[in-house]
């Protein structure tokens, strides 16, 4: 949100810097995150004041001896006279000119900044320049240099001529519960109390000045989305270009000023916080507003020209026959403010925000008013605001005949009521602050206090105050204004409670993890949670009717919460290939969502889980002088996430044959058949969804699962003293034999002296056999207590061999 410091003085007078303004604003919780010096000229931002730019008087003029278009000029610019070669066909003895002088920088209109130098210019000395307008950045006329008609001195600064508008804009970041100070009166608040310094009343028009009968007639037919609506007709104006003052105000926070009614109504929204929107009373059917909501899928086009279909949620402004606006958002095109406008009806009022904030979203429409209504504005504002744009409207569009201000409220706001105990605010803030300080800091944030006792006091606050519900939010009222760091930090730190920490720290392990894996070439990946429903129709093991669908979509893309993190993974890989990115390796933790049944006791109708998701393509390393590059395969990832599992202390789970539904092939990891991991090559069917033609392998992880499997104990044991001995065997089996079935029988067959396997060649062809294959393994046999002897060794591979034999019908190849 953009403030302007000078705007700011109309509300209190500052003689502090904007820097100083923005360190007690900062300091308060309206973090001030840059402040930018302005230059403004009839509502155009400058690049620079006119710096080095005078009025000087041309005292000769004489055509130039070496060029037909140019002229040879003598300027005086004060105290000094210098020749300048000037190439405009206006230039004349006796003007009265603007003139660059030599070190000067320039801002053309459309080209490129340049400095002003002595130079000749065929043949002859010029010392600076004779400017046109666009040559200074003032408009886009080149026709000629600028002819001034003042009695000026010669050396005069030309930003004294031109009136040219000096101003700091503070850009704050404003948090969502901070509406109150969306608006200069709001951000004059807290500076009045943190400057101790009284703020300048509104200047409005009497009550009594609006005395014609309203000739609209108001019928509020949605009293829940609309609970404050006032109107006022003006029958004579004048549309026209706004005066430079309100130009310079609007374009110093970023706004683009149309014409006086329209600048008139940004002005008071962003001077006093509340919206406003005029409409063109000659085009409101049979003189009736009527706030209600229309049937579904009505077509209404907005001021932009865009047309939008209508939810049956959506509160309308509308007149007897069709309607005007979107109410607290968006103006419509039919009914707007037009040159040729001479009567206007204004509404300003007070919607619930709940409402305007589902219409924004469902619209996708974010404007200035909905920013305000949908977080919550000040009921008691309405009325006001009407007031300060007739005088305004008075002032700037010649404004006359003011009907009265139609009223509707039925149900009056009332102020918060909060009861608050000294003994809390000491307890709460750890100091203990002068009652007088804490009163009249409630008192300069307009929070009366109704009724003081010893020990505590009960307030009432402001209902544009919607932050400020609780004792709580009242001390940190006071605290705020009085300054956090003006809390002095103790020699010794206590708190009023012990809380129990858990033992294991999930974001910790997270951490370590992301280190591990980015220590392996990964790159970590965050995602959007909302994706296409047709990712989840496209999953095969996915039930459709567990998505969890948004309610405020933003978009048919973005419809539901992601069952799994396949697809956005995949999106991220296709966004890479696209730019010649194929070696691949990312990982992400993210949540996957889904709706569960309602089952009796269980009260959540939905589940949140959190997941570890690894994705590999392309090659696993590059091509060096050294060795060539190697493609990823399934062990690459199996090697990476049995690191993972190891790192996290999970070492005995079965490994089983992944079912074939979002991987061709591969493994999944379980634990009493619970299934944690499953881990392989992604079917091309999924590849698919996101155009891709290389090979993906993929893993997916039950973080929640490992987390509470982790632990940290770590055991230790002696290095064997006794060599380890290693016997390789050649196995044709029948082709659907895994590995992990021959290394799970193998250990049950000799669980004393086997340490561990490795399968270093698989082979299949013509000569095994059809539906055959050939595993290459290498067994390692270890006492920890002796060497081991060749009979021993012998005994162990005969039992080994027979087994596998009786197990699984193979056949030992010599």
């Amino acid at each position: 949100m953009k403030i302007s410091y000078n705007w700011l003085q109309s509300h209190i007078e500052l003689k502090e810097s904007p820097e100083e303004v923005a360190e007690k604003l900062t300091q308060a919780g309206l973090e001030v995150e840059h402040i930018e010096e302005v230059f403004l000229y009839k509502g155009k931002k400058l690049h620079n004041p006119l710096d080095g730019l005078v009025i000087g008087e041309v005292l000769t003029c004489e055509k130039h001896p070496n060029a037909d278009k140019l002229s040879k000029t003598t300027v005086d610019i004060g105290g000094k006279i210098v020749p300048i070669v000037c190439g405009a066909s206006n230039v004349a003895q006796g003007q009265k000119v603007v003139v660059a002088t030599v070190g000067a920088t320039l801002f053309p209109t459309e080209q490129e900044p340049f400095s002003i130098k002595k130079a000749k210019i065929r043949g002859e000395e010029s010392e600076g320049m004779i400017c046109a307008e666009d040559e200074i950045g003032l408009g886009n006329s080149h026709e000629g240099i600028i002819v001034l008609e003042t009695q000026l001195s010669n050396g005069t600064a030309a930003k004294e001529y031109f009136g040219i508008e000096k101003d700091y804009v503070i850009e704050i970041g404003l948090t969502p519960n901070r509406v109150d100070a969306a608006s200069h009166l709001g951000v004059a608040r807290d500076l009045s109390v943190l400057l101790q310094k009284t703020r300048k009343s509104i200047e409005l028009l009497p009550k009594d000045f609006f005395k014609e009968k309203c000739p609209i007639h108001i019928d509020v037919q949605d009293t829940q989305a609309c609970l404050r609506y006032a109107g006022l007709w003006i029958g004579k104006i004048m549309v026209k270009d706004s005066p430079n003052w309100l130009k310079n105000r609007l374009k110093a926070i970023g706004l683009h000023p149309i014409n006086n009614i329209v600048d008139a109504t940004n002005y008071v929204l962003h001077h006093l916080g509340q919206p406003l929107h005029a409409f063109d009373a000659s085009k409101i059917t049979n003189q009736k507003i009527i706030v209600k909501k229309l049937s579904q899928e009505t077509k209404f086009t907005t001021l932009d020209g865009v047309e939008h279909n209508l939810s049956p949620k959506d509160l309308m402004i509308c007149d007897d026959i069709s309607p005007l606006a979107i109410a607290g958002v968006f103006g419509g095109l039919n009914s707007g403010i037009g040159s040729d406008t001479t009567s206007i009806f204004i509404e300003s009022a007070y919607f619930q925000p709940d409402s305007i904030r589902k219409t924004a979203q469902l619209q996708g429409l974010k404007t200035d008013a909905s920013f305000r209504f949908e977080r919550g504005t000040d009921p008691n504002m309405p009325v006001v605001a009407l007031q300060m744009i007739a005088k305004l409207l008075g002032e700037i569009a010649d404004a006359s005949d003011f009907s009265e201000i139609i009223d509707f409220y039925p149900n009056k706001i009332e102020n918060f009521r909060i009861n608050v105990s000294y003994k809390n605010i000491t307890r709460l803030i750890g100091k203990e602050l002068d009652k007088n300080f804490i009163k009249s800091t409630l008192k300069g944030l307009e929070i009366d206090i109704l009724e003081e006792k010893e020990d505590n006091l009960w307030l009432s606050v402001p209902p544009y105050r919607v932050d400020v519900q609780r004792e709580a939010d009242i001390i940190e009222e006071i605290l705020r204004i009085y300054g956090f760091n003006n809390i002095e930090v103790k020699d010794s730190l206590n708190a009023s409670f012990l809380a129990s920490f858990p033992k294991i720290d999930k974001f910790q392990l997270q951490n370590q993890l992301t280190a591990l894996l980015a220590d392996n070439g990964f790159n970590e990946i965050i995602t959007n949670s909302l994706t296409k429903p047709l990712y989840a129709d496209t999953l095969k093991h996915i039930n459709t009717n567990e998505n969890v669908v948004i309610l405020n979509k933003l978009s048919e893309e973005l419809e539901v919460l992601r069952q799994s993190l396949v697809f956005s993974g995949l999106e991220v890989i296709a966004y890479n290939l696209n730019r010649k990115q194929k070696d691949l390796k990312i990982f992400e933790f993210g949540k996957t969502y889904k709706k569960i049944a309602d089952m009796g006791n269980v009260t959540e109708k939905y589940k949140e889980s959190n997941t570890l998701a690894i994705f590999l393509t392309g090659n696993k390393q590059a091509e060096t002088w050294q060795e060539n590059s190697q493609k990823s395969d399934f062990h690459t990832l199996a090697n990476i996430v049995d690191k993972v599992l190891r790192k996290l202390g999970v070492r005995q789970f079965d490994k089983v044959p992944v079912e074939a539904h979002t991987l061709a092939y591969g493994l999944a990891y379980q634990r009493e058949k619970y299934v944690f991991a499953t881990l392989g090559e992604l079917q091309s069917y999924i590849l698919k969804t996101a155009d891709l033609k290389q090979n993906v392998f993929y893993a997916e992880l039950d973080w929640d699962y490992l987390v509470a499997c982790y632990h940290n104990e770590h055991t230790y044991q002696e290095i064997p003293k006794f060599p380890e001995v290693k016997r390789d065997l050649s196995l044709v089996l029948d082709k659907h034999i895994s590995y992990q079935e021959i290394e799970k029988q193998a250990f049950i067959l000799e669980k004393k002296l086997l340490k561990k396997m490795n399968i270093f060649s698989v082979f299949e062809g013509e000569q095994l056999g059809k539906g055959k294959k050939s595993y290459a393994i290498s067994f390692f046999l270890q006492d920890e207590n002796q060497t081991l002897t060749d009979n021993q060794i012998d005994k162990v591979m005969q039992k080994l061999i027979e087994g596998f034999r009786n197990s699984f019908g193979a056949i030992i190849r010599d």
